[in-house]
This record gives structure tokens, sequence and C-alpha cells, in this order.
């Protein structure tokens, strides 16, 4: 009985042992003994990790006893990490000092949400982003993103690409660079087809969604996304990484760096070449880029600049696939030829075609060709330990042009009159035709950010100009008659101004509770002068003056827990078709206006991390598709009074054991227009009809997305991850009509790497992507046009099927 008292008591002493949980504080203070307040503390290896308090106090309650690193890091001073057993409540201090060479950081600082900023972020670092880039485009690296929802028209994730957040367009959704802006100032699109290979130049992306904090360029609408190129390498490299696989897709790139030299420059540079059959018929890609940077870094300032550039050229995919074709509906196919939607022969090819991989355009040169250089200069300082400043100047200049074949084409469309060859009038003829966009923009961004004890004040600020030529010009006629090579048929010009100014204020009303606000004042003088394709003029005018302020709370419940809440209003202009394309005898488009309401709560310790974010986006005006023509009969955006998003966004990440990781998110939301009115086209009275059809759902917004992340490592080296996402039901137009809906759907990728350590390279890197591993058939976007006639309804509609299974092999080297 004494034996087995003791070997009880011997066990709840060993249990305490292990169990025991003990509380762990600081102070964080630079080497004048000044305290850093915001600075971050981290139990290395664990997802807890605080930020020091206005005094530089920081603590940790419930630690499990044993062996701990702690790291401390703070921007301008270099990161400091101790090694503690932890016996007891313990107390430790961090005296930091200053960094020799001011960090890159700073320049994306201004633009970005921070530790204690009340908005919701999700943060890809560069080691992410390799280990997926195979040669897909950005929407493809950053799709494990909450709210996320990505689409190729090649079918492959090569070519172009889109994407939605919270079921938001990518035109609503704000991007920069090294928080210079990206977006088109006349569509607010980003073609990423205009930059390949982009990825391998990134060190780091952050994609707030939601309105966000003040941000340059395009009106953040739905999320914004934060990119950041290449940042120090203080070590020469050199580093080749190659993909090969389906669709005879290759990709290849080299890198290059000097490293940090003596004199305190430093030189990176990458080339990278991309191509691919694509998935749907004809859909090729021939992509070339680079990227070259130049910087000086002393002890307080930075100057850099950075040149990169892309060409492509790919074959049209954009119209995607009719229903009736994936269906296989044989009468229904006949019908497009009857009802004069398409020719006879094009009727025949589609019959005769692939039902999965059919392209209408058989011209051999159906090509997009478009070249995009970008300047940067960057230069940041800081004075002393409480004020630092970025100045950035930009320019980017376009030039490119699709090709179109038009058989049997109307002469007197483009305004010439018929040919007379001997006693024949030709009023139709065969024309290759080009469509040129010739941009330019440019400017410059600012901010001056000061951070001492309580307050961290940010002020900024861009000015940029735009000038866009669009124009058409012919390649080649069948009976050209008087017209000659490159003669133009219409020419128009853009040319927008914009200009913005905010502050930002995190004020630490104690340790716990920061207040935030941030209040942004932008203006907008947009003109458009000439005649578009069909002749119509476009010359108009317009001035937009947005204030768009934002408050917000960050609470720091305990080391482990915090929760924020905030309010932030987003304004948004129209884009050049919502203006060109507007009817001139109804109602002209206005801007739109969104009162985003976001409220999260984050847990974590050292097995868990969860997460929760609820939102609700309320807009004003909001620019939609309803069925509603032009003068010409062209579809339009009209602006509809209520709308709103509203859901919630589930995060958690779980260490199951030391080599099995699983990380996974969900989107739960209801999208939805009050009072929505469909307006459908009657080719019986050449007129419309309009139905009224109450609350309706807003189109491609699925009420589900979910994504899920399992990590093994099951020995050193060697990863295999199962990457999984389910995309609910989309309506494809704002009627919620289940006619006309992309199906749910649940598709699943293996990527597999080993790394090998061989004595003539730092690494060697295998990689294999098994993508839509189960063979999936599904469509992530697509397109509808409804009818009347005699009495019924049709439509002519394309959607987009994305590949099925298919491989991609890649090797990375690096020296």
């Amino acid at each position: 009985m004494q034996r087995l008292f003791l070997l009880l008591a011997t066990a709840l002493l060993l249990a305490n042992s292990v169990w025991a949980q003990f509380s762990l504080s600081g102070k964080v203070v630079s080497e004048k003994g000044e305290a850093l307040p915001g600075a971050s503390v981290i139990i290395n290896g664990t997802t807890q990790g605080v930020i020091t308090g206005p005094d530089g106090q920081f603590s940790f309650s419930n630690i499990p006893a044993g062996e701990l690193k702690i790291s401390a890091a703070y921007i301008g001073y270099k990161k400091q990490t101790k090694k503690i057993e932890l016996k007891s409540n313990a107390n430790i201090e961090f005296i930091l000092t200053e960094e020799s060479i001011l960090t890159e950081d700073i320049f994306v600082y201004a633009t970005r949400a921070g530790e204690k900023s009340p908005f919701t972020s999700t943060t890809v670092k560069k080691e992410l982003i390799e280990s997926k880039n195979l040669g897909q485009d950005v929407p493809y690296l950053l799709s494990a993103t909450p709210s996320f929802v990505a689409s190729s028209d090649a079918g492959a994730g090569v070519g172009y690409t889109n994407f939605r957040i919270r079921g938001t367009d990518a035109n609503r959704i704000n991007v920069t660079i090294n928080g210079i802006p990206l977006n088109d100032a006349e569509s607010h699109g980003v073609f990423w087809v205009n930059m390949p290979d982009f990825s391998t130049s990134v060190d780091n992306v952050q994609v707030q969604r939601g309105v966000g904090t003040s941000t340059h360029g395009a009106g953040a609408f739905g999320a914004t996304i934060n990119m950041q190129t290449t940042t120090l390498k203080t070590d020469a490299y050199a580093e080749y990484s190659g993909a090969a696989g389906s669709f005879n897709t290759l990709k290849n790139s080299l890198n290059v760096g000097t490293g940090l030299m003596k004199s305190g420059f430093i030189f990176d540079a990458r080339l990278s070449k991309i191509t691919s059959d694509g998935f749907i018929d004809r859909s090729f890609s021939n992509l070339k880029s680079f990227y070259v940077s130049g910087a000086y870094y002393a002890q307080n300032t930075i100057l850099k600049a950075n040149i990169f550039s892309g060409t492509e050229k790919t074959y049209q995919a954009w119209n995607g696939i009719p229903s009736v074709r994936l269906n296989s509906d044989i009468d229904g196919m006949k019908r497009y030829g009857e009802h004069g939607l398409i020719s006879e022969q094009e009727t025949e090819e589609m019959i005769a075609s692939n039902p999965r991989t059919y392209n209408i355009y058989t011209y051999e040169n159906e090509t997009d060709n478009y070249q995009q250089d970008h300047y940067q200069l960057l230069l940041t300082h800081r004075f002393g330990n409480y004020l630092s400043m970025n100045i950035a100047g930009h320019y980017t200049r376009g030039l490119g042009y699709y090709e179109q074949y038009k058989p049997n084409d109307k002469i007197s469309k483009y305004e010439l009159s018929p040919v007379v060859i001997a006693d024949t009038t030709i009023a139709r003829t065969d024309i290759i035709r080009r469509k040129w966009l010739d941009n330019h923009f440019g400017g410059a961004t600012f901010s001056v950010i000061y951070q001492k004890n309580r307050s961290d004040i940010t002020f900024g600020g861009a000015w940029n100009r735009y000038i866009g030529d669009h124009y058409g010009t012919f390649v080649w006629m069948k009976n050209a008659g008087e017209t000659n090579l490159n003669d133009e048929w219409y020419r128009n010009r853009g040319n927008k101004t914009d200009f913005n100014t905010y502050m930002k204020y995190n004020f630490a009303l104690s340790q716990s509770i920061n207040l935030y606000a941030d209040v942004q004042y932008r203006n907008i003088e947009y003109k458009i002068e000439g005649f578009d394709d069909d002749f119509r003029t476009l010359d108009q005018q317009h001035t937009y003056n947005f204030l768009n302020p934002k408050l917000g709370i960050f609470y720091q419940i305990a080391n482990n827990a915090k929760a924020y809440a905030s309010w932030a209003v987003a304004h948004r202009e129209p884009s050049r078709s919502n203006l060109t394309d507007s009817n001139p005898e109804g109602p002209q488009p206005t801007f739109e206006k969104l009162n985003d309401f976001e409220a999260g709560y984050q847990y974590n310790n050292e097995k868990i991390s969860a997460g929760a974010n609820i939102y609700y986006m309320v807009y004003d005006n909001q620019l939609v598709l309803t069925g509603e023509i032009n003068d010409v009969g062209s579809a339009i955006m009209v602006n509809v009074e209520n709308s709103y998003r509203r859901g919630i966004e589930l995060m958690a990440g779980f260490a199951l054991t030391k080599k099995v990781k699983w990380e996974a998110n969900a989107t739960l939301s209801q999208n939805r227009i009050l009072n929505f009115t469909e307006y459908v086209d009657n080719w019986d009275t050449w007129g419309q009809e309009a139905f009224d059809l109450g609350t309706t759902t807003i189109a491609f917004s699925p009420s589900v997305v979910a994504n899920s992340n399992i990590s093994i490592e099951p020995i050193e080296q060697l990863n295999i991850s199962l990457i999984s996402q389910y995309v609910g039901k989309q309506y494809i137009d704002n009627s919620a009509n289940s006619q006309r809906q992309l199906d749910p759907y649940f598709v699943n990728n293996l990527l597999l790497s080993y790394t090998l350590n061989p004595s003539f390279a730092k690494s060697v890197k295998l990689s294999l992507m098994v993508n839509n591993l189960l063979n999936h058939q599904y469509e992530s976007n697509a397109w509808v046009y409804s009818y009347l006639l005699g009495g019924e309804r049709y439509t002519m509609d394309g959607y987009f099927p994305q590949a099925g299974i298919n491989f991609m092999a890649g090797l990375s080297i690096k020296f």
C-alpha cells in the first residue's frame, strides 16, 4: 500500500511538472533604454505572439514548462532571439540594436494592415509562393486564401486568369506593388497575363478582405492585394527554376543577385519564359518577362530602382463554350445557327468539336498581343527613431492589340463605301483587323510615418496620370478598294488624373486596447474624347470627389487571443466601359458607395490557431448587369439602389503531430440585391421586357467557399500536401435562376516536394503538382445573354471548363 502511495505521488509530481504552466513577461527597449511600443514578440515554433504596449511591456500566460526560444523584432532594429528554460514565472528583457541598414518593410508599411489594425488580412510569404509556383498566374497562387475563387480562360491557370474575393470581381479590388497602384486606370482591372512569372520576384503578399486600410489607386471596393517585390539578400546567389507538364506547358526562370556589397549596393535580376498549349483548343500562351532591381542601402536610407516587363501572346479563348455544346445538345447547337447567333460553318464546327475544349475561333492569328513595362524608383529615409518618410515615382508603358478575323463583314459598318469591281458592287468582304491600346501611366506616392510611445501616425498620398489611346486598324481586306493597310477606322483617348491623400492614426489606449482612425480624400478627373468602333461619339468629362473614413478598435484579450471591430467607407467611380456603353437616352451611371462593417476574433496556442471574421457590406448604387441595353443594343451596367453581402469567414490551423499539419478556412455568406428588375430582349418586338424579381442573389457570389491544406512530412525534406477547395453554386446573372448557374465543385490538388542538399549547390528541389487529382469536371466562370423569340426564352452563353487531371513537374536549383 505504501509503495502504491509513493508511486501515485511520484506520478502526480511528474504530471504536475509536465503540465505546469507559467507566465512569461518582459520588456523590449532600445540600446538607449527607450521603450519600443508595437514590437513583435513571438514564441518560436508556435503561433503565439504579442505586441508590446506603450511602455514596451509584454506578457504571456499559461505557457507550458520547458525550453523556449523567444524572438523580439521592431522595424529599424535587429531581430533578437533568446533561449530560456521555463521552470517558473519568468521576466526577460530584450535590448534591440539599430540595424546597420534600413529594412524594406517600411516601403509597404503605409498601405498595409498592421499587427494591431482592426481589419481582416492574410499574408502569404515567399516560401508558400515558391512551393506552388510552377508556372500558373498569381490568382492561382493565392487561391487558398479565404473567400478567394480563381478562374482561367484557357482552363489550366496559364494565360488569361481572373479571380473574385467574397464574390467581388477583380475590377473592384485594389492591387499595389510596393505601394504603387497596378490597376488599369480605365478598366480598373489587373491583367496578370501581362506579368508572367512575376510571383518569382515577389517576397510576400498581403490580402485584406473588405475595404481595409487606405491605399493608392483604384477604389478598394471588396479587397486589396498588396505585393512586395524582392527584399534584401545579403549573400550573392543564383537560382534556376523550371517546370514542365500537361498541355506542353514549360516554364524556365533564372534568378541572380550580387548580395549586399561593401559599397552598400545590391542588384537582382530575373529572366523568365512560359509557354503552354492550354486545355481549350488553340488556347496557347507564349509569355516572356524580366525583372531587374538595383538598390543602395545605408543605415537610415534606401534608394531602390525596379524595372520589370512582360510580353504576352495568347490565342483568344475568352468566348467560352456554349452550354448546348457542353451538354451535347444537338438541337440546341442547331438553334444557334437557325437564330443567326453564329454562321452555318461555325454551327457545323461546334457540333463536330470536343464538348469540353471547343473554341469558336479558328483563324490562326486570333491572338492577343501586349507588352507592359514598369519603372519604379523608391526612396525611404529614417529621421531618428520616430520619424520616417517614403517617396516613390513610377511609370508604366503599355502597347498592344488583339487581332480578329471577320468573315463576310459589312463594309458599311466601317463607314466605308461599297467596293465596285466592273459591274459588281461588293457590300460584304472578309476582313482582318486589330484593336489597339497604347497607354501611359505615371505618378508619385509618398508617406510620412511617426511612431512614438502610444502613437503611430501615417500621412500619405499619391498623384497619378493616365493617358490611353484606343484605335483600330485594318490588316487585310479581301476586297479593299481604296482602303490601305493600317488605315484606322476609329480612335479615342482617355485622360485621367487621380489624386488622394490620407491620414491614419493608431493610438494605444492601454497595453491591451488600440484605437484606429483613418480618413482618405480622393479626387478623380476623367475625360474621354473621340469616337468608338461603332462610330458613337464618346466625348464626356467627369469629376469625382470621395471622402472615405474608417474607424476601429483592437483588443488584445490575452497573449494568445485578440479581437477587433471596424467600420469603413469606400467609393468607386464607374469604369470606362460603364461610361462609354451607357445609354445616352437613359440615366447615366454614377459612383458606387460601400459601408463595410467587420468584427473578428483570433486565438492561438502551440497546437491550434483559430479565428472568425464577420462582415456586413452594404452597397449604395452598386453597378450590376440587369439585361438593359444601350441605343445600339450593347449590354450596359446599371446602378441598383440597395444590395449587400454578409457572411462569416472561419480560419483554423492544427499541428496534429510534429509531422502532420492541417490548415483550413471557410466562408459562409449571403449576397443579395433588393428589388431587382431584369430586362430581356424581345426579338419579336425589337424592344425589351421587364421582370420584377424582388430580392435576388448577386451573380458569381457562392454562399460557401472552403479550402483545406493537409501537409505531411513523413521523412525529413519530403513534404506532401493535399490542397482542396469547395465552391458552392454560383448564378451567372443576377436573376437567381437555377437554369443559369455554375454548379458547385470540389477540386483536390496534390503537391509533393523533396529537397536535396548536394555539395555543388545550396539546395536542389524536386516538385510534382497533380492538379484536379480526382479528374472532376467543372466550370469556374461563365457569361449569358437572354432573348425572347416566338414567345419563348432562349440563351446564348459561354462557360469556361477547367482542365481535368493534369500534371506539372518542377526543378529548382539554388547556388
